[in-house]
């Protein structure tokens, strides 16, 4: 007989286009220790009568699951594919369509970046509050409040507004409150990307304690070696159904195989249903190798520039733009910031439209899908736009590079380095004078 945490049967989400859901309290939201999910939903699946129309889709179908106590499950995916919206119905942020769910134990989510954080309170009151939320006692709050609070590396500011916390700060103490909860089961989507490389590693290291120490784990994630490291299991989801179960080296090896469409060039050619807000709105964004076009092939050894055109809405705006280029292991291999541009860095900007473009040498990066992520920020310090996955890009192998030999190149990056060989002294010399 298995030891199931958690147990998944035919479970469906199925939304309106345009609709906003509703929400339920943050209390029924992420607190709870058994989670049966609306049974009565299974009669919508089986009829079809809300898929029948256009206005409706399915965000999640028929997905099942076991996950025996102390595993560690992991879910792959591309954006959209329904990976979040399961974790919102098992923290039951949100109700199922169809099929139902049963979660034993104490449950710890981490799904948003501060979620149930006051903006008004100091960090400290926000510990004692979320941690309330989440179920914890008074007196377990008082007890690893010190512990939380080092973790989180906020201890200069813990009597501080959260208002004034940065992304990173907010994300920091969050995932403290939660991680200190002990729940029997931790879910855990990728909020982990706004944290610095130091505190990942601690994100990292505390999901895998809470792994190896019996508990359960759900990790959503587009990092593929932080999910064969940590988990146990995969899961890959695609349009909202389960296409692959298994071992996490088998199941991302699939996705990243047939995951890939690449997206070298996007073009919005009005401004008001551009991507973008009041302050930014973006007009085109390509990738190319220097004097070709975009679906010319990239190899190792070709230059290629990224480059970006946005309207700048507010006059006087001191914008630059901040790029991260990933492999497809989810691992940043650069982060490129416009520092050496002599025109405007520093500038105020009127409106109007910009190009930004950033030239990447040849033999830099190693051949595999790559990814970028776009963010606009304004003085240095406030990203007021971010784009996922704006632009994605094969590397191609150049055989001439390898001189015979056809094995993995390892690593995020692979330059031409320059090397010196010299003989410093003969073999009949060193002979002698041995």
């Amino acid at each position: 007989m298995t030891d199931n945490a958690i147990q998944v049967d035919g479970l469906g989400k199925q939304y309106r286009r345009g609709e906003r859901q509703p929400y339920r309290t943050l209390r029924e939201a992420i607190a709870g220790i058994s989670l049966p999910l609306l049974r009565r939903g299974r009669h919508h699946a089986r009829d079809g009568a809300l898929g029948r129309s256009d206005d409706w889709f399915w965000a999640l179908s028929d997905v099942s699951f076991e996950l025996e106590r102390g595993d560690a499950l992991g879910i792959i995916g591309r954006n959209g594919a329904g990976k979040s919206t399961l974790l919102k119905i098992l923290s039951r942020i949100t109700e199922p369509t169809a099929g139902c769910a049963v979660i034993e134990g104490r449950v710890g989510s981490l799904l948003e970046v501060g979620t149930g954080f006051h903006s008004e309170l100091t960090g400290r009151e926000n510990v004692w509050l979320n941690g309330a939320v989440l179920g914890m006692t008074r007196a377990e709050i008082r007890r690893k409040f010190d512990e939380i609070v080092s973790f989180a590396g906020v201890e200069s500011f813990i009597d501080t507004p959260v208002k004034r916390f940065s992304t990173g700060m907010r994300a920091r103490l969050a995932f403290a409150v939660a991680a200190h909860l002990e729940p029997e089961v931790l879910i855990v989507d990728e909020v982990l990307a706004v944290g610095d490389a130091e505190f990942q590693k601690k994100c990292m290291g505390k999901m895998g304690d809470a792994a190896r120490s019996g508990r359960t784990v759900l990790f959503v994630s587009h990092n593929m070696m932080a999910i064969e490291s940590l988990c146990t299991r995969a899961i890959w989801l695609e349009e909202g159904r389960r296409m692959a179960d298994g071992a996490p080296a088998e199941v991302t090896s699939r996705y990243l195989k047939t995951s890939f469409s690449a997206l070298t060039e996007r073009f919005w050619p009005q401004r008001d249903g551009a991507p973008g807000n009041d302050h930014v709105r973006m007009r085109h964004a390509r990738v190319r190798p220097e004097g070709g076009q975009p679906d010319d092939p990239i190899y190792v050894t070709t230059p290629f520039t990224l480059e970006f055109e946005y309207w700048n809405m507010r006059e006087g705006a001191r914008l630059n733009l901040s790029l991260h280029v990933s492999n497809d292991l989810g691992v940043t291999v650069f982060n490129a910031v416009p520092m050496e541009e002599r025109v405007w860095q520093g500038r105020p900007f009127p409106r109007g439209l910009f190009r930004d473009v950033c030239h990447i040498p040849g033999n830099l990066l190693n051949s595999g899908v790559h990814r970028v992520k776009l963010r606009v920020v304004e003085d240095s310090a406030h990203v007021v736009h971010r784009m996922e996955d704006v632009l994605m890009f094969e590397v191609r192998d150049a055989s001439e590079e390898r001189d015979g030999w056809y094995g993995a190149w390892q690593g995020a990056v692979r330059p031409r380095l320059r090397w010196e060989t010299e003989q410093v002294d003969g073999f009949g010399a060193a002979l002698r004078d041995g």
